[in-house]
């Protein structure tokens, strides 16, 4: 008998102040990691280049940044989201 994990069951807890990690995907000809600076500039963080994909057409960036709330952390989800390929 297999057994089941029901995630929506139940919304993890998370405490804050905490230090989040986003992986921004972006495209190499267009990414610009001053996007990410400028989004993150006022919060104390830090960002590091992790790697391109095999065919060099994306390279991604890990982001690690000290937000206060649930609401921050999305707000900061939804503004990488619109300067990038896609956010983990």
């Amino acid at each position: 008998m297999a057994s089941i994990c029901e995630l929506n069951s139940k919304k993890p807890e998370i405490s804050y102040p905490n230090f989040w990690e986003y992986k921004v995907i972006m495209d190499s000809k267009e990414h610009d990691e001053k996007k990410l600076e400028e989004i993150v500039a006022n919060k104390e963080h830090k960002i590091s280049f992790s790697k391109h994909s095999n065919g060099g057409k994306y390279m991604s960036f890990n982001v690690s940044v000290l937000v206060n709330s649930e609401a921050e952390r999305v707000e900061l989800f939804e503004k990488f989201k619109k300067i990038s390929k896609f956010v983990l």
